[in-house]
């Protein structure tokens, strides 16, 4: 039996299709990839910010979309989610945003940046599969006794 090793840099890329199911498939793929890489302590915190970003994917664009993970290095991971839609975001824009306490959309998008290292997002002009879109991407590393979300303080 032979077994393949893939070493750093790594990357996988799921293409999605406009289903309600696509949000719980793509957490259970980055967990599979996060353990094979021996990231595991990095599941929780990128699940969250996975399933944020896929499902506003499946919310705000008439699909298909989809979520690419790759190694960045020094424990470090990158997370990016295409999807049909152009518009980017207020908080991947650039700028402060922070939703008001009564707001009853975007706060998820506010998490992702407090959980993550760094983020952005750009507009794609005749990009992935033949279409335009935006892609936002997330970057997580893991913190030595820094808890799974460290960015979240207690």
């Amino acid at each position: 039996m032979v077994l393949a090793t893939v070493t750093p840099p790594w990357a996988y890329t799921l293409q999605l299709p406009q289903d309600p199911r696509a949000p719980g498939i793509a957490r259970a793929t980055l967990r599979s990839v996060l353990r094979v890489h021996g990231m595991g302590d990095l599941i929780e915190t990128a699940e969250l910010i996975a399933s944020e970003l896929v499902t506003n994917a499946y919310l705000h664009s008439s699909g298909p979309y989809s979520l690419r993970l790759r190694d960045a290095g020094r424990h470090r991971i990158r997370l990016s989610v295409w999807d049909t839609n152009p518009d980017i975001p207020p908080p991947f824009r650039g700028g402060a945003h922070t939703p008001s306490a009564l707001a009853e959309r975007g706060r998820g998008l506010h998490l992702v940046t407090l959980w993550a290292d760094s983020w952005g997002g750009y507009p794609l002009h005749g990009g992935l599969p033949g279409h335009g879109g935006k892609l936002l991407w997330v970057e997580c590393a893991w913190r030595p006794g820094g808890g799974a979300l460290y960015g979240v303080q207690d």
